[in-house]
Parts: structure tokens; sequence; C-alpha cells
């Protein structure tokens, strides 16, 4: 077991002290202990270190919110146990960060396994719709509803022990850590980098994965040079607890023959030394491999001051959120007459004021929604109250806001814009039944 400064991640060690290390991440809302049925078995052969996110398992709630930042606290507790180069695997936002390190830091990486796993996890708003849901009801809508969404129905009314396990594991999971974790997702984006990734990968997905299904690791691998495709039949997207035994198989196969080493041979591939003797995990369970050119790599782009207007599409989208922001620029290309204007405040409001450092977003949405009051403007009020939430204040701060807004702006603008916030944060926190 670990002690863990702020830098760090809580981890844990099993295995031969002399065997290389094989890196163990998990899902978001999970602990370490979604391996235990592959530790007994990977240990035979590695020095296996799983490590939690932060918050999670009882490890200590020092968020992080972005994917580069998780990789670089898990480099660090690596660096502070003289662990250079490891395999690694690493299930869904684990995988994130997998794929991160193998863009970042290759040299670090011999082999990598992406389980559950996706270039991009679903669209910006739904991760950040599901922190606006934590802040305002806690943890409790994530953990009723993530048996559905890890497990196949099956295995969920056969195995209730295992499911009621998996739900304690959102419940403990501290709020601010988790509601970090989808920002981290929420901002992960590497569609466009796949073909810089070039130590030997296995993606591995369960067939019935309903939350980074065969689609995304179909896209891992055509954008990863040297990846091949494992397709576990009869799992959902925590593949690791439901079909312990075929994706230890896996595992094994894919660390035991593609080990990526340049110090020593000539090729780099290192076959590792036989496992000991001993009853195999299960019946072998043969990986389905496909495997697909890098795509071209993207033109330079030119040197000088950068147009603030991509800065502020992307700001705007995280605020706003896609579905806004694309209707937006339906309507203005339907008509024919707003598309000048759209591209006026992506570049000038969003590109230019937004992204400046002097205010946090918090503050930024605070100060919006006290003008929005004083002008009457109510429509705007409505998404924007949308996107207060989203920018991480809770229900009761937007009601101080508009209590303040009261004294200095009037009664009663104060009072339809508390009709309109308010239809808006039932809405945006009310969890689907």
């Amino acid at each position: 077991m670990s002690e863990t400064p702020t830098r760090t991640l809580q981890y844990r060690f099993d295995g031969p002290e002399q065997a290389p290390v094989l890196v163990l991440g998990p899902s978001l809302g999970t602990t370490w202990h979604m391996w235990d049925r592959q530790v007994p078995e990977l240990a035979r052969q590695w020095r296996v270190l799983r490590f939690d996110l932060p918050g999670h398992g009882g490890a200590p709630a020092h968020a992080a919110t972005s994917v580069p930042e998780l990789a670089e606290r898990l480099l660090a507790t690596l660096d502070g146990l003289g662990v250079q180069r490891f395999g690694y695997v690493g299930c869904s936002i684990a995988g994130a960060i997998g794929a991160e390190l193998a863009l970042r830091r290759p040299d670090r990486i011999a082999s990598l396994a992406l389980v559950a796993a996706s270039p991009r996890f679903g669209t910006a708003d739904e991760f950040r719709q599901r922190g606006v849901i934590v802040r305002a009801n806690g943890l409790d809508p994530m953990a009723r509803t993530a048996p559905e969404r890890w497990f196949t129905p099956g295995f969920a009314a056969a195995q209730p022990a295992i499911v009621e396990w998996a739900v304690q594991m959102v419940r403990t999971t501290d709020p601010g850590c988790y509601i970090a974790a989808c920002e981290a997702l929420a901002a992960f984006d590497i569609r466009a980098e796949l073909g810089r990734i070039g130590v030997p990968t296995l993606v591995l997905v369960g067939a019935e994965d309903q939350v980074t299904g065969p689609a995304e690791a179909r896209t891992l691998v055509a954008g990863i040079r040297d990846a091949r495709l494992a397709l576990v039949p009869g799992a959902s997207h925590l593949a690791p607890v439901e079909q312990p035994a075929a994706v230890t198989d896996l595992l094994v196969h894919h660390f035991s023959t593609a080990w990526y080493n340049p110090s020593d041979t000539t090729t780099g591939l290192t076959v590792m030394p036989d496992r000991p003797t001993g009853p195999a995990a299960s019946a072998a369970v043969g990986p389905v491999a496909e495997i697909a050119p890098a795509p071209e790599q993207p033109a330079a782009v030119p040197a000088g001051r950068p147009d603030p207007y991509d800065a502020g599409m992307r700001v705007r989208r995280e605020v706003l959120g896609d579905a806004h922001v694309d209707r937006a620029a339906a309507t203005a290309a339907a008509d024919g007459f707003g598309g000048d204007f759209q591209e006026f405040i992506t570049r000038y409001a969003w590109g230019e004021v937004w992204t400046r450092d002097g205010l946090d977003r918090r503050t930024r949405s605070a100060v919006t929604l006290t003008a929005l009051v004083s002008g009457g403007h109510l429509d705007e009020l409505a998404f924007h109250t949308r996107a207060a939430l989203r920018n991480g204040l809770t229900p009761d701060e937007i009601k101080e806001v508009l209590l303040h807004a009261a004294i200095y702006c009037g009664v009663p603008a104060a009072n339809a814009a508390f009709k309109v916030a308010g239809a808006v944060i039932r809405e945006e926190t009310t969890p689907d039944a």
C-alpha cells in the first residue's frame, strides 16, 4: 500500500519484486479491486501495480480535471518507485491515461492494452451533464444507474452481490473527484493523434458494451499503427469483472508476445519468459485482430498569433454545449442572415474574452447572469443558467447571484429571472428515471 501526496496516486503492488512492472488502471467510479480476478495470474509473471483515481477507493480527494494531469500523477508515482519502463492496462478513463502516456511519453511504455476505451468518450455535453447532476444530487443517481452501464442484463440478474459491490464503489467515491474526472473525459479527444501511438497495443472490448463499444474499439485499431482488436463475448463495459478468465488470457497473451524494449534486441520486441507451469486461467480465447495503417498527419499550422475563432469555438462549446451551438449555427445557415454574427461572437466574445485568464469560468458565469438580469435578456438567461451549472456553480450559488442581482438590478427583473432559472435548474438537475 502507499502513502499518497497530492501529486501522486494511491497504489499497491503484487507479484515478484524483480519482475517487469505491469500497471493496471481502473474505470471511473471503480477502484483497483476491479482487477482482483486478473491479479493472481498476472502476478505470476509481472510485478503488478494497481492504482486508484483521486477520491476513489479511499484515495485522498486531490481532484484532477484533465487526462494529462492524471497521466503526470501516475508518472510521478512511478518515478518515486524507480519504475522507468512498464506495461500498461487501462479500463475506460484509465485507458485514456494509457493512450495519453503512449502519445507523450512513449519511451516509458513497453506495451499497452486499452480496455473499454475510446479516442473520445461520448460527447463533452454528456459528461458535463453528469457533473451538473452530481453537484445537485450527489452520487446516488450515478450509483443506481451503474449496473446497466457496466454489466449485461443477464450478468446483473445472476450476480446481485457483484452488482451491489459495484454500486458501493460509486457511492464511496468523492463527488468532487468524480466531477473532475467527468471534466477530464469531456475534454479528452485524441482522434487526430492516434497515428502517433507506436507501442504494441491490444484494444479489448466487451461485445455488448453500450458505453464504449466495438465501434469505438475499431476506431482505435484503425488509427493505431500496431494494434489488434479483442472482442469479448458476453461482456459489457466492465469486461474484466464480467468475463475475468477471458480477459486475463488475452492480457497474458498480449504482454507475453508484445513487450517493446529497444535495448534488448535489434527489433525491440522481447518475448517474455515462459510462465511457471500450472493450470491455465481458462480455455483459450483468441483475439480478433484488425490492423490498419495510420492516417495522414494534419498539415502544420502557420506561425504567428492564432486566430481566436478556434479557441472561441472550443470554449463556446464547452460552456454552452454542442447542442446549443449546433442549433445556433444551423439557424444561421438556414436563413443566411446570422452567420456573420455567429462568427463575430465566437471570435470576440468567446475567443477574446472568455479565454482570458483573469477570471475563472465560475466567476464569468456569475457576472454574465447578473448582466443578463439587468438587461432583462431572459432567453439568454436560460442558456447561460445551463452554462453556469456546467461551469461549476451549484443551484444554491445561482440563487445567491439572483438575490444579489435583485438589490442592484431591481426586484421585477430578478422575479422574472428566478422563474426562468428555476425551470432550467429543475430540468438540468433531475436525474433520469
